[in-house]
């Protein structure tokens, strides 16, 4: 049974987020939150709470066991471009890009061995 949880408009370019999601995937999910819990980047917080979101989803719609849960796919997407202009030296612009991101999480549960 795989569960899903969407985060959109996330304030990080999708580079840098896929540096944590790189780090957990194919973990159980519960490992999976104990690292991004002491990772120092800011994308491991935005990852944290996706996948805590994504196991209570399949808790309290599916009731399945958590401890069976691992991360099958997770992956960032690029979001839409905040387009932000800064004033230049002699009269000219510089222009700024801040860059948002999707974060997708799927977790799956393990076969029984």
């Amino acid at each position: 049974m795989k569960v899903h949880a969407i985060t959109r408009h996330l304030p990080i370019s999708s580079q840098k987020l896929r540096l944590v999601c790189d780090q957990v995937r194919g973990m159980d999910a519960e490992q999976a939150l104990n690292v991004l819990r002491f990772m120092p980047q800011k994308g491991a917080k935005f990852a944290y709470k996706t996948v805590h979101s994504a196991m209570a989803n399949a808790e309290n719609n599916f009731e399945l066991n958590r401890l069976d849960l691992y991360v099958a796919q997770i992956f960032a997407d690029e979001g839409p471009s905040l387009k932000r202009f800064k004033a230049g030296a002699r009269g000219r612009y510089k222009p700024r890009v801040r860059r948002t991101s999707h974060l997708t999480v799927i977790l799956d549960t393990r076969e029984a061995q």
